[in-house]
């Protein structure tokens, strides 16, 4: 899970059934971490994610939010702050505690076909999953993940986590794309080999009526305790992104809005520079962190297809390949 990586809470909050099917998930660092942005696709809807470019003034984020509703749910970050700022969370902007701004950095999915007209998250929901942050959190049909759908099936929300030469990279994946996930001509994940997920991936074809995938966007964090630079923290959500190409055919469509932000927490430092060949310490070290983190965001992508249940009127894996799970 990404609460594997020390200092990073996770939290959600949703609305499902009565004409609901969305919500909101936020990855909550109240000790802060260098944050960065790689952004894909040609329909994104995000907040704050200017100010994460390496050459910008502000280095640390509080939180990320990651929301239903479409550009509508940009307004969950509003709770966000609210929550960070009672608790003088934030870049400090005056002499006293409470003067502070949180950096809230947010990217919304598209899922209002799957609730009633009017029915999105608001400030509401981005405090509440504040409220609810903590280092164990569900899967599936949940925060951010309680609309969203993957090509023919219900997406989900996924989490994973690996750790590489000493470091933990983890990731959160609010699955939700264009692409597939499955070929559905046998059933199979199309990044079943990046870990063991506890089923029997079956071997026959799906019997699903056709549905309307125009509009998308996977969102996403990656999340590791080394102390990055904020260019060098973009290496790894650029890597993620490869993770979610690797799960989704086709991926980084005109209509996804595909967004992996990347938190580093600054726990440990990279090797540096050590001898005649220690030169490249440093940028070594720091591919290993974005390999793995290519991997752990196609094993949560997975996990979040998995672990979804149909909501919304969109059958979860589970119901079209019950067998998978035994």
């Amino acid at each position: 899970m990404i609460t594997d990586v020390p200092g990073v809470l996770v939290g959600h909050h949703e609305r499902v059934g009565d004409g609901w099917a969305t919500g909101t998930t936020v990855v909550l660092v109240p000790g802060g971490a260098v944050g960065a942005v790689d952004q894909r696709g040609g329909a994104p809807g995000t907040r704050e994610t200017n100010l994460l470019e390496p050459e910008n003034l502000v280095q640390r984020v509080n939180a990320v939010c990651l929301s239903g509703g479409s550009a509508y749910g940009l307004a969950a970050a509003d709770g966000v702050m609210r929550w960070l700022s009672e608790r003088n969370l934030g870049f400090p902007v005056g002499a006293q505690p409470h003067e502070v701004v949180p950096i809230v950095p947010a990217a919304v999915l598209f899922d209002l076909p799957r609730s009633e007209w009017g029915n999105r998250p608001d400030a509401s929901f981005g405090y509440a999953a504040c409220d609810a942050a903590a280092a164990s959190f569900a899967e599936g049909t949940v925060g951010a993940g309680a609309g969203a759908a993957v090509g023919s099936l219900k997406g989900g929300i996924g989490s994973a986590s690996e750790v590489v030469s000493g470091f933990t990279v983890g990731a959160l994946a609010a699955v939700n794309a264009a692409g597939e996930a499955v070929d559905l001509s046998t059933g199979r994940a199309y990044a079943a080999d990046h870990g063991d997920f506890g089923v029997t991936w079956p071997s026959r074809a799906a019997s699903l009526p056709s549905r309307r995938t125009d509009l998308n966007t996977t969102i996403g964090v990656v999340a590791v305790d080394a102390a990055l630079s904020k260019a060098e923290a973009r290496r790894i959500a650029v890597a993620a992104q490869d993770g979610l190409a690797r799960a989704v055919r086709p991926a980084h469509t005109m209509f996804d809005g595909d967004t992996v932000f990347a938190l580093a927490t600054g726990e440990r430092e990279l090797p540096e520079a050590s001898g005649p060949f220690g030169a490249a310490a440093r940028p070594l070290a720091l591919d290993a962190l974005c390999s793995a983190a290519a991997r752990v965001f196609a094993r949560a992508m997975v996990r979040g297809l998995l672990a979804a249940t149909a909501a919304g009127g969109v059958p979860a894996y589970r119901d079209v390949w019950p067998e998978a799970f035994g």
